[in-house]
């Protein structure tokens, strides 16, 4: 019986030696799991910090360039539109600030600033396309002729158009007063536009948008804005479609203008016009389009630069 009970203490002894080593094996390789993890932690909060820091100074110096650029924006375009005449136009989208900061340059350009033209939900509205052409159709003053494209944004591009603006060859309105005045209050009735009092036609348009459109109609809704801003740039002397960051992408209303040969070829587009680079290039490229010329310009890949090139400019 001693025997058998030391053999039994014996076997206890080394299941109880093993059990002990497990543990104290695994607290070890656990430990050392937990301080290597630890560690790492450590270092992605020592990387994100950095990046944090990073980007606080990026964004400082981004809005500091971007208060200098305001700054100095009224020098840069001193005398630029001094004799034009602009009638401001804006999609649903515009931001208030960025039609007021817009305003404002243009009268420090010298621009005569005729009036300003603020687009409704309607008229880009695809659900609204067939009521719209019947509005166009039925509001066209006597002499002006629609285009022969039938898409929303083409239709009310060629009522707005001779309306806002002038004729290029005679300098004359292209409708009477009471036309104007008639056809701009049929369009506010139907939620398409609403129009300054005593809104006057003028050489050039600067046409305002945001960035990127979302939502299901987004893509309708960008290239019907685009075709339109089109269609008013061939009312007149010119026009300049201006966007904010974004607005150059697939689905911006800028960036449908700018792949697009026949809206590309006439009409000059601006992909930030929430900046004060951006603005002072819109003043630029309406100046550029009283001169017969056009191009696109901004931030992004497809601008041909930041600003129009001021050579041979008069």
């Amino acid at each position: 019986m001693i025997t058998l009970r030391y053999h039994i203490i014996s076997i206890a002894a080394v299941f109880l030696a093993l059990a002990v080593g497990v543990v104290l094996g695994t607290s070890s390789v656990s430990q050392g799991l937990l301080n290597a993890l630890s560690g790492e932690k450590q270092d992605l909060q020592a990387q994100v910090d950095q990046l944090s820091a990073e980007r606080a100074q990026l964004k400082a110096q981004a809005e500091a360039a971007d208060r200098f650029d305001t700054t100095v924006a009224p020098l840069a375009v001193q005398g630029q539109l001094t004799g034009r005449s602009v009638v401001l136009i804006s999609s649903p989208d515009t931001d208030e600030g960025q039609r007021a900061a817009m305003t404002q340059l243009l009268q420090d350009s010298g621009a005569d600033l005729t009036g300003e033209v603020r687009l409704g939900e309607a008229l880009t509205n695809p659900d609204r396309a067939d009521q719209l052409r019947g509005v166009v159709t039925q509001l066209l003053p006597a002499g002006v002729q629609l285009p022969t494209a039938a898409d929303p944004g083409t239709l009310a591009g060629g009522l707005i158009g001779p309306l806002a603006l002038v004729n290029p060859q005679t300098g004359q309105p292209q409708a009477t007063a009471d036309a104007r005045a008639a056809a701009l209050s049929g369009l506010a009735g139907g939620g398409y536009v609403t129009a300054s009092e005593g809104l006057r036609p003028a050489e050039l348009a600067v046409v305002l948008t945001g960035g990127r459109l979302e939502g299901d109609a987004a893509a309708d809704r960008a290239t019907a804005l685009a075709r339109f801003a089109t269609q008013v740039d061939r009312s007149g002397t010119g026009a300049v479609l201006a966007g904010t960051s974004g607005s150059a992408d697939g689905r911006g209303a800028v960036g449908v203008a700018r792949v697009d040969p026949a809206m590309s070829s006439g009409l000059s587009t601006v992909d930030n016009a929430e900046t004060g680079a951006g603005r002072v290039a819109v003043v630029m490229a309406a100046r550029e389009q009283a001169d017969r010329k056009s191009g696109h310009y901004g931030a992004a890949s497809s601008a041909q630069g930041p600003v129009p090139s001021t050579r041979g400019a008069s």
